[in-house]
């Protein structure tokens, strides 16, 4: 792998726990846009950018023994690298437009709606039953 950018090896195993916790992220997001009861979805899409993250590390780690560390936007670049042309290019972008959301939904002023919630919640959707299946 070239471009190697900050990453650790993963602990045997640890593709599991981060699926695990990828899981926990997402479901916690949907509960959020489930309820439909709030003004403001950043919360939601926050758990979102989580969930993708942990749904990226589980592939990475199961798959070359190496997770992403700290610099999340450089996560991408690893999960192309491990799995290459295998890595659907409609993942690829999703990825990177959600993890463009990050520091918007944590500590901008503008509020994320709820139809944008659940489109961005439909999208995670398929990324992670993408992820299970690659997994």
């Amino acid at each position: 792998m070239t471009n190697r950018g900050p990453r650790r090896t993963a602990a045997a195993g640890e593709w599991s726990g981060r699926l695990h916790q990828a899981r926990e992220f997402h479901e916690s997001a949907r509960s959020l846009v489930t309820l439909a009861e709030n003004a403001s979805y950043n919360g939601a899409i926050s758990l979102m950018v989580a969930a993708v993250i942990g749904y990226a590390d589980a592939v990475t780690a199961k798959l070359t023994g190496v997770v992403n560390k700290q610099d999340h936007q450089a996560a991408p670049r690893l999960l192309r690298a491990a799995l290459g042309n295998t890595l659907p290019d409609k993942h690829e972008r999703f990825f990177r437009k959600l993890l463009g959301r990050k520091d918007e939904v944590n500590y901008g002023a503008r509020s994320t709606s709820l139809e944008e919630a659940q489109r961005l919640l439909a999208e995670l959707d398929e990324f992670a039953s993408w992820a299970e299946r690659t997994l």
